[in-house]
């Protein structure tokens, strides 16, 4: 909510109608005077009029304008924000995220799967304030991108640098799976849970799907699948980035969902077919619905002030209106 700790400062804008009512009855005004040339032999002068009054009138409102936010800085402007400060630990979730050349398939509602999936975790971190969220990249290979962390600019700025085809070619999901239990074995959290996000079947990696899925249901932690994508032949362009080259063409799409399906189940998860934005958007809701568990908090307001920004604005407007006085119009009074 925005505020002025000094609202009385503002008064000072009365200053500025005062000025033009007292140069209207010429006082502050200019001192001119008459100049009278004879045998004048040299260049006729230019007068470039609706260019230079253009410019003096801008010089004006610059002024005005900046001298308007000098005031409003020293009315001391706030906002304040409510914010929740969590004193007991909520659910620890884990994205594993298929990154293999397919997942850059648009497919999903005009997207690319990759990016559908972004928009849809982004929507969930924003509605979930005393969750931890943590990813995980797979293809041919899998990495941990980010911890389970409560850092949200933190874990959105890895999500957007997760990049298709860095880990190479291939789905090893059960590589994948157990990156992410070895991150949440541990953890002290209520309820834990994965969140597979794929677009195919295991074909790489030496761990099974099914052993990291036993590993996960013995360490209390459910998971839950998503196949995403169409079935039948589809659009895919990505650039490599481990050589620049551009891959364009279409992809025979199609995955095992039966094998999702019980691999989500054998953790006390759920499978999602998601074939649109609001097929994963909704399994996403529900997968929140699932895992939600009741969390101490408090209310902390939080005071952010904006007195610096205005008066940086102020120097800079003041600056520009001098420069296009002195520069071009050169005036020196």
């Amino acid at each position: 909510m925005p505020d002025f700790q000094n609202p009385e400062a503002f008064l000072f804008l009365l200053l500025i109608p005062l000025l033009f009512f007292l140069r209207s009855l010429g006082l502050f005004s200019r001192i001119s005077f008459t100049a009278v040339l004879s045998d004048w032999g040299g260049k006729s002068f230019e007068w470039h009029g609706k260019l230079s009054s253009f410019a003096s009138m801008l010089s004006r409102i610059l002024a005005v304008i900046g001298y308007t936010a000098a005031v409003a800085a020293l009315a001391g402007p706030v906002a304040y924000k409510q914010e929740r400060v969590y004193t007991s630990r909520g659910t620890d979730i884990m994205f594993v995220i298929d990154i293999s050349p397919s997942m850059a398939a648009a497919d999903i509602d005009g997207q690319r799967r990759i990016d559908a999936a972004r928009q849809a975790v982004r929507a969930l971190v924003d509605s979930n304030s005393g969750v931890l969220f943590g990813i995980a990249a797979m293809a041919g290979e899998a990495a941990v991108i980010v911890p389970p962390t409560a850092d949200r600019k933190a874990f959105l700025s890895r999500l957007d640098s997760i990049v298709i085809g860095s880990l190479g070619d291939g789905t090893a999901i059960g590589t994948g799976l157990s990156t992410a239990v070895y991150h949440l074995a541990s953890s002290s959290a209520p309820k834990k849970c994965i969140v597979l996000v794929t677009d195919g079947e295991n074909n790489a990696g030496s761990i099974h799907p099914e052993t990291a899925a036993e590993l996960a249901a013995g360490s209390n932690i459910t998971i839950y699948t998503l196949g995403v994508g169409t079935r039948g032949t589809v659009p895919v362009e990505y650039t490599d980035p481990k050589t620049g080259k551009i891959y364009s063409g279409y992809l025979n799409s199609g995955f095992d969902s039966a094998s999702l399906r019980h691999l989500s189940a054998s953790a006390g998860g759920r499978y999602f077919e998601v074939q649109s934005v609001n097929d994963l958007s909704l399994a996403l809701s529900v997968i929140s619905r699932n895992e939600s568990v009741v969390q101490n908090y408090y209310s902390r307001t939080t005071v952010e002030e904006y007195y610096d920004r205005l008066i940086l604005l102020a120097a800079v407007l003041f600056a520009v209106s001098w420069l296009i006085r002195r520069l071009y119009l050169q005036e020196f009074v």
